[in-house]
Order: C-alpha cells, then structure tokens, then sequence
C-alpha cells in the first residue's frame, strides 16, 4: 500500500443544480473502483473537509462506470457557491492504493 493523491488514479468533474453541488469521480482503471470506495466516503470527506463542504453528503455508487457521484447541498455562501472547486479539494486527498 501506498499513500498518493487521489488525482493519480481518477479524474473528476463538479456541477451544480439550484442549491445542490456534485462532484463525480472515476477511477482511470477498473481495478481503482473499490479503492474509491472505501477511501472516499461521505464521512471521510465530513472529517477532513467538514469546514467547507457543509450539509450532508450522499454518496451514489456508479459500478460500470467504475465511478462515484457525491451529492451535496450548497449550505455555504462563500465565493464558490457552485460547488467548482470540490472536485480539486477531493482530488487532492491523500488514499491509501494497494
């Protein structure tokens, strides 16, 4: 195991609708799947980024596409109120790859 950024395997993409933002990652390989699913959970992301991605986060799984949706309401009202910068803060945590 060691420990990268999570940029190193996957790729992400953020959006938002009305009050809510999502981010979507994917991993390059398939065999990266089930680390995305075990590393980047709703509550990992609560505790390593709780100051800025406020509200509940929900996690929908994307097996065929070997990718995540992470689903949020925009609570803040900081200078990103479109969620934009989610996926660079996502793709920037550290994971443990085998």
């Amino acid at each position: 195991m060691s420990r990268r950024p999570l940029r190193e395997i996957a790729h992400a993409r953020a959006g938002d609708k009305g009050n809510r933002s999502n981010v979507s990652v994917f991993a390059y390989a398939a065999e990266h799947y089930p680390v995305l699913l075990a590393e980047v959970t709703p509550a990992r992301l609560k505790r390593e980024f709780g100051g800025v991605l406020r509200g509940e986060i929900v996690r929908y799984e994307l097996p065929n596409l070997n990718g995540i949706n992470l689903v949020s309401v925009n609570e803040s009202l900081n200078l990103d109120g479109h969620g934009k910068s989610w996926s660079s803060l996502i793709l920037g945590m550290e994971i443990e790859v085998p």
